[in-house]
């Protein structure tokens, strides 16, 4: 039987096509969650047992392969925390970003598969997703009408918050972190998935993907940390160089020191304004 689209179908397809190394299936009703190979469901994750010490030692092998040294346990974890956030905030952020739609997905409607060349996230569809008043998808099973903007932003907060909390959980005696930094860290892949992802849509996409993150995360929404944070550089011939400071660390640094991001909370904005140009001309 043909898997009958969801309120959420059209915004996975939308990701999919402007960023191919993630893919997200859809599940039909009563099929399971894919098992085996690379696939490790969100909520095994969670229980931080012998799933996590799988799914950490994939990182621990690409930090050796890729860079000819190992890394501490905590920074391979934090690897592994990073690589699982940042797609799976886009399983929330995208629909309400393109359709106004923010589904709730508890760890036990998710799984991730990063082995395979790319991320692949398989979703059940969600019991419940929040909707603005006029949504056609508000008279489908599950919907939840709320009336306005700000409180469709409430509910991604919420929904993204659901989601990472048992997940935070399981890593982080792992990353050696406590709940500012995790939560950092979530807040970081929040903005930056969904802005790069709204890049990649084109047509000032990137521009209004900008703004609608700072008015989701303008400060003081607990238990994300800061605000979107974003800000504007001048490049050498006056053009505007967008940019962020990031709430939290990936820890990069301490494999890599001088390939630190743009957005590191230790790179001075000299050595942004070189990485930002660098990145545009390539």
């Amino acid at each position: 039987m043909p898997l009958r689209p969801s309120a959420m179908t059209d915004a996975y397809v939308r990701l999919a096509e402007v960023y191919p190394g993630l893919t997200v299936r859809e599940l039909r009703h009563g099929e399971p969650a894919p098992r085996g190979g690379g696939w490790v469901s969100a909520a095994a994750l969670a229980e931080g047992g012998a799933d996590l010490d799988a799914f950490l030692a994939w990182d621990d092998a690409q930090v050796v392969r890729d860079y000819g040294q190992p890394a501490r346990p905590d920074v391979v974890a934090s690897f592994g925390l990073h690589r699982y956030t940042w797609p799976a905030c886009l399983l929330i952020t995208v629909p309400w970003f393109l359709h106004r739609r923010v589904p709730r997905l508890p760890v036990t409607h998710v799984s991730y598969d990063r082995t395979g060349g790319g991320m692949r996230l398989a979703v059940r569809a969600p019991e419940s997703f929040a909707c603005l008043p006029g949504d056609p998808a508000a008279a489908l099973p599950g919907a939840r009408v709320v009336p306005d903007e700000e409180a469709l932003r409430a509910q991604v907060r919420a929904a993204v918050a659901e989601h990472h909390e048992p997940v935070l959980a399981g890593f982080g005696p792992r990353t050696r972190r406590r709940g500012r930094a995790l939560w950092g860290m979530v807040t970081d892949d929040v903005v930056e998935g969904l802005w790069y992802v709204a890049e990649l849509i084109g047509g000032g996409e990137g521009d209004r993907a900008r703004h609608e993150l700072e008015l989701l995360l303008p400060g003081a929404t607990r238990p994300y940390v800061g605000s979107a944070a974003f800000r504007e550089l001048t490049g050498p011939a006056g053009e505007p160089l967008p940019t962020r400071d990031r709430a939290s660390c990936c820890m990069f640094y301490t494999v890599r020191p001088e390939d630190a991001c743009a957005t590191c909370p230790r790179t001075c904005d000299a050595d942004r304004v070189a990485k930002l140009v660098a990145t545009a001309a390539s």
